[in-house]
């Protein structure tokens, strides 16, 4: 079982994976760092310095407690998608222009002359059918 479960973690795709995953954390750490300390700060001021997380809506229950809704934080979460996801696009379109276009080369095979026994066969074949065909005139 051992030696199997090595053989599966160390195909290469298990570690593509992992290699991965961890470049994917690590991009996403930086998204959420552009997101957050720099655009978020630059539409606050296009907006008059209104900062989307501190939006909330709240409202006392029955029970005298304040329930409060932070749509603001969706707000924030969806900006921050719709960031990533167009970084994301960003980086594998560039990264599909550097790839090297594949050619496919397609090789024009002719085909093998026959081999004299077949030319053989083939010429009385020919020879019977026009001696069927004489005969039947």
């Amino acid at each position: 079982m051992w030696n199997e479960f090595k053989k599966f973690a160390l195909k290469g795709n298990v570690l593509d994976l992992a290699v991965a995953v961890v470049i994917g954390a690590a991009f996403g750490k930086i998204v959420s760092s552009l997101v957050n300390d720099i655009i978020m700060p630059l539409v606050g001021l296009l907006v008059g310095g209104i900062n989307l997380q501190d939006l909330n809506f709240t409202r006392e229950n029955m029970l005298g407690k304040d329930v409060v809704v932070n749509y603001g934080m969706f707000l924030q979460s969806v900006v921050d998608f719709f960031i990533i996801a167009f970084s994301i696009f960003l980086v594998v379109k560039l990264a599909s222009r550097f790839k090297k276009k594949e050619t496919v080369k397609v090789e024009v095979v002719e085909p093998a002359a026959p081999a004299p026994e077949v030319v053989l066969l083939t010429e009385i074949r020919d020879l019977l059918r026009s001696g069927k065909q004489g005969q039947s005139e």
